[in-house]
């Protein structure tokens, strides 16, 4: 049998490039090795011969050679030619071209945890007017970088070893407090459990009370992350109504199938934004109470209230064990900063810690630790101070505009506080074309049916204006109004 030999022409290098020499022939052989173009067997060039081949110094092919003999790519033996290894792949058979029958596919709870409820006339990607986005043009980067400067002193701590899973002290510390003195939630440090976001609380929170099969209430329409906690828990999620005063579970039932769990955003309703009264929360408890539910309080932008006084939280007027209160530095701060709490029962703070230690749920440590110090110097106050009034300066600045650009087309009212606005249409849009329109105009804004559950469908648009320049407002209320415009006309 004819013994194989090494092809001519399988090497290119790129001499301008950044990528070393020697690195480009260990990538140039091992994927010809991968592609199938190199079997196993085949005869390579001597270090020598290979170098006067490419033009290179010998030491160039004797480092390519050693990475390629370290991965088990190519075997070496004293006195003979270095060969493809035996066995990597059997003959006629690439790694690069599996059989359809050998690629992996996703377990029915794969499919359940990889669904994606945004999709269609939802913001996939960054850009002007997106919901939720915060104000970074006000951040204060300098006194933050001091603070993880701070942080970085941790290298010697043994906060940076396998311990606080479910949180660095010294934020749970300054979490107690804040929440104490902002909304009157009072905990022991010990009942925050940091998480890197939202949506890792509430899937920490989905998988440890309910099973699968399970009835929950959602308020509809609602927040599209619960949504999406919860499907892929394998709940059967109920609509809960809501109106202008936020969810309603006055006319809500439980026959025989009481609910586990009930999601609820009271401060500002997610995503019309209405403030849920004191007489309905405390309604909301009592069916809570009579249904042996726990309440996941999503205290979303409690921080942002721009006029009348702040309502208790839930978890303030609850007893103990019925609320979980949830948080995050997301409008804040930056979502990038990936950190977020719950404040949990005394009694499920153990297991919940070794659940998150399970599930790898846990916050950066640096981070933490310099958002505790970021807290403790009266940083997070000013900026909230300074935010607050940025805020509704571009609340207000965003109605006024679609005010008077779209006044005869939408509803829409100026905001209490949140970071977006949703507007409704008063004829039946397709409001996920509109939002798909904006978004290759550069506008992240989102559809307003996207975030119902049931058949009924309200049309409108939820646009953000916390992070919007005047520019970005007037721009964007400009576009949206000759889409409009043309979509009526059609």
């Amino acid at each position: 049998m004819t013994e194989p030999v090494f092809p001519d022409g399988i090497l290119t290098l790129d001499r301008s490039g950044d990528i070393p020499l020697p690195e480009q022939i260990y990538r140039g052989l091992r994927e010809a090795v991968r592609a199938g173009l190199l079997p196993s067997g085949v005869r390579l060039p001597s270090t020598r011969r290979l170098a006067s081949l490419l033009d290179v110094a010998r030491n160039t092919v004797n480092t390519a050679y050693e990475l390629l003999q370290a991965e088990g790519i190519i075997s070496v033996r004293a006195g003979a030619a270095p060969r493809i290894a035996e066995g990597l792949f059997p003959d006629g058979v690439s790694a690069g071209t599996p059989e359809p029958s050998s690629m992996p596919a996703l377990s029915r709870r794969g499919r359940m945890l990889a669904v994606d409820f945004h999709g269609d006339g939802w913001v996939a990607r960054h850009g002007s007017l997106q919901p939720g986005a915060p104000a970074l043009d006000c951040f204060p980067y300098e006194e933050w970088a001091r603070c993880l400067r701070r942080a970085a002193r941790l290298e010697r701590s043994a906060d940076l070893q396998y311990r606080n899973f479910s949180g660095v002290p010294a934020l749970k510390r300054q979490l107690s407090r804040h929440l104490a003195a902002e909304r009157g939630v009072r905990a022991d440090p010990d009942q925050i459990l940091i998480t890197c976001s939202m949506q890792a609380s509430l899937a920490l929170l989905s998988q440890a009370l309910a099973d699968t099969g399970d009835e929950v209430w959602l308020e509809e329409p609602g927040y599209l992350g619960a949504r999406t906690a919860f499907h892929s828990a394998g709940f059967r999620i109920r609509p809960l109504p809501t109106d202008e005063q936020g969810a309603d579970a006055a006319g809500m039932t439980t026959g025989d199938r009481p609910p586990k769990l009930i999601y609820v955003t009271p401060s500002h309703h997610y995503p019309l934004g209405a403030r849920m009264p004191l007489a309905r929360r405390l309604g909301l408890l009592e069916a809570a109470r009579s249904a042996g539910a726990v309440i996941l309080e999503d205290d979303y932008d409690s921080e942002f209230l721009f006029s009348g006084r702040p309502v208790a939280a839930l978890y303030g007027l609850a007893g103990e064990g019925q609320v979980i209160y949830l948080g995050t530095f997301s409008k804040s701060l930056m979502p990038g900063l990936h950190i977020a709490f719950c404040v949990v029962p005394e009694l499920l703070v153990e297991p919940l810690s070794q659940l998150m230690r399970n599930m790898g749920c846990a916050a950066n440590v640096q981070a933490q630790a310099a958002l505790a110090n970021f807290m403790d110097n009266g940083a997070y106050q000013k900026h909230l101070k300074l935010i607050r009034r940025v805020y509704l300066e571009r609340g207000e600045m965003l109605v006024s505009a679609l005010k008077g650009r779209l006044g005869n087309w939408i509803d829409v009212e100026p905001p209490a506080g949140n970071v977006q606005v949703a507007l409704t249409f008063r004829e039946e849009l397709d409001d996920r074309a509109l939002a798909r329109a904006m978004h290759r105009s550069g506008f992240a804004v989102s559809a307003l049916s996207k975030c119902f559950l049931g058949e009924y469908k309200q049309s409108g648009l939820i646009i953000g204006f916390a992070g919007a320049t005047p520019e970005q407002i007037s721009a964007g209320v400009d576009t949206l109004g000759n889409l409009l415009e043309q979509t009526v006309d059609a």
